[in-house]
């Protein structure tokens, strides 16, 4: 049978080709397996987000569950990753599961382990999981109303616990009052109710279902985004603009004139937000992606900063055993001190808003203040979408080291934490990376300047693809 393998952020693949009732079945039963292997009663769960097919699939896993014995908590509605993760830690359960392929193409869907303190499965789990998935098709397990009514299988409001966590973790007043200012784009994903409930006064923007996504991956960076921000460029009351993707785990943020404010500018902000406004301390845990100025403004602060692999789960290991201020990741994952150890762009959104209705500055003052610390600085990325032996070509190489220079930019040094770090004359960088969860080659710079930053891309781009 299909042999199916977890990524950086679960499992993920096509609808109907191999995301299919049969495989949801199997990883639902190594699932179930290992839940069972850990624990005599296990308690689990489970929740979808919008995509195509969620609501089908994610039922499926709770009755393949509930066939072990497993008590399982299955969301009543679509849900974001976040309401999961937050609700398998409040209800002490052994692991939760969201079907969801994130920012993924709209052909995709996925299925992700939350643990019991509300973040991804650290990496070990996972394959413990993954060994016990059987390659035959398990047995079909009864209907979801005769689980229902044994009470093995129950309905849960993820989404009201989520909105209770977040009234009493919030000045709720302050926040109101900024809902009139704020443009959000839930970019047909799970996060429409929560804000439409929460700031009711809001401009929204593809609130409503839509698995196809208008044709797009909702992955909340600029190019995705062009309404968002068409309508803060064009009206004046608007002070900013918020984003987030599929499942909602992911930011994308926008100040009054519709720039986009990108990770690693969201990242220094709430570093100084949280060190300076909120008397907050701890480590930063970031990606080996994210902007050297991280780095800069740690050390100002007296904060100490840990690079891992790419992915959340490396990062939540950390935030699980130690004292982490802030874990964040290049591509709009981040995660605060004094909500669970999870990725959530909603959170995040409202982090920052508190900031700016607090302090009465826009979000560019509040950049202006972290670059009188850090200096100003551009990353930008490139998504190359090539065949798999282009791709094996391009990485064998940067493995043998084979790249000295990238057009007229020196390369004065390597590092290969997760994909291929070259630093460059100057302080530059630019890294090379396949992804994890989706078909590309990811290619990265950070320069002075966004302009520097793409002369960099172009050049290796040109440089790789001889």
């Amino acid at each position: 049978m299909y042999p199916i393998k977890f990524g950086t952020d679960g499992w993920r693949d096509i609808i109907a080709d191999t995301f299919t009732t049969a495989n949801v079945m199997r990883v639902a039963e190594g699932t179930a397996l290992h839940l069972k292997s850990i624990n005599k009663q296990p308690v689990c769960v489970v929740g979808y987000d919008c995509r195509f097919g969620g609501q089908m699939f994610a039922a499926l896993t709770a009755r393949v569950f509930a066939a072990h014995g497993i008590k399982t908590y299955l969301s009543d509605s679509f849900v974001s990753t976040p309401m999961v993760s937050l609700a398998t830690s409040m209800l002490s359960a052994h692991a939760g599961i969201i079907i969801t392929a994130s920012h993924n193409p709209p052909s995709y869907n996925g299925y992700k382990i939350k643990a019991s303190y509300g973040g991804p499965a650290v990496p070990d789990e996972v394959s413990k999981v993954e060994s016990l998935i059987p390659d035959f098709m398990p047995t079909a397990p009864d209907a979801l109303e005769t689980y229902i009514n044994a009470g093995i299988i129950s309905h849960l409001d993820m989404e009201g616990m989520y909105l209770d966590h977040v009234r009493s973790s919030f000045n709720m007043g302050l926040l109101s009052s900024f809902g009139p200012k704020l443009a959000y784009d839930a970019m047909f994903g799970a996060g429409q109710n929560v804000i439409r409930q929460l700031m009711p006064d809001a401009t929204l923007l593809h609130c409503d279902a839509n698995p196809g996504f208008l044709g797009r991956a909702p992955e909340p960076i600029l190019k995705n985004l062009p309404e968002l921000s068409e309508i803060l460029a064009k009206t004046d009351h608007l002070s900013c603009g918020l984003a987030t993707d599929g499942d909602a785990d992911r930011i994308g943020f926008f100040d009054e004139t519709g720039r986009f404010v990108d990770s690693h500018h969201i990242i220094l902000l709430l570093i100084k937000y949280l060190t300076e406004y909120k008397g907050l301390s701890g480590s930063v845990v970031k990606s080996f992606s994210v902007s050297d100025k991280v780095d800069v403004l740690c050390s100002k602060k007296g904060l100490e900063s840990i690079t891992t692999k790419i992915g959340f789960k490396y990062i939540c290991e950390y935030m699980v055993q130690g004292d982490v201020l802030i874990g964040a990741e290049e591509s709009g994952g981040i995660a605060v001190k004094g909500h669970i150890p999870e990725r959530d762009g909603v959170w995040i959104g409202l982090v920052l808003m508190e900031y700016m209705a607090l302090t009465g500055k826009s979000i560019r003052q509040l950049i202006d203040e972290v670059y009188a610390e850090t200096g100003s600085f551009a990353v930008e990325r490139y998504d190359l979408h090539l065949n798999n032996e282009q791709k094996e070509i391009i990485v064998a190489s940067c493995k043998q080291r084979a790249y000295s220079h990238f057009g007229a930019y020196k390369v004065i040094s390597v590092e290969d934490l997760d994909g291929y770090k070259f630093r460059l004359e100057g302080g530059s960088w630019v890294m090379i990376r396949p992804s994890g969860t989706e078909p590309v080659l990811r290619v990265y710079a950070e320069a002075p300047d966004s302009t520097e930053a793409f002369r960099i891309l172009d050049a290796t781009r040109e440089h790789i693809m001889q």
